[in-house]
């Protein structure tokens, strides 16, 4: 039963994976690329590291927000630059060269909603 499990949350990461390539390389707006985006990226997080850690860790999607705020917050700082690796186009497109506050918001619904999702079918299988 874990191993299919664990299957599931890694098929569930390769869709989510290609629905998040799909927007970086053909979405050009105002509001999926730079909301939903960044809101499935955490969930593309989640869906991986799920697929190889016991769901019993359930403080998981929390320490992936705790990532991702991170990572935003050495865009601030400018990270990519501050390591001299300024001119490393796939660091700088990885890692993210300008900071958003409003991304680290998405980032927490992203993880809110993994974490609800979860929870919710966990509960409905519970009663089956």
């Amino acid at each position: 039963m874990k191993n299919k499990c664990r299957l599931i949350y890694i098929m569930l990461f390769i869709a989510f994976l290609c629905i998040e390539v799909s927007i970086a390389l053909f979405i050009r707006d105002s509001f999926i690329r730079p909301y939903v985006g960044d809101m499935l990226v955490t969930v593309v997080i989640c869906l991986f590291l799920r697929g190889f850690t016991p769901l019993k860790a359930k403080l998981m999607p929390l320490f992936v927000f705790i990532f991702a705020a991170a990572v935003e917050t050495g865009q601030y700082f400018d990270f990519v630059a501050l390591l001299g690796l300024d001119g490393n186009r796939f660091l700088s497109v990885l890692l993210g060269r300008t900071f958003s506050f409003a991304d680290i918001i998405c980032y927490g619904f992203g993880c809110i909603a993994f974490f609800t999702a979860e929870r919710l079918i966990m509960k409905i299988r519970s009663k089956t």
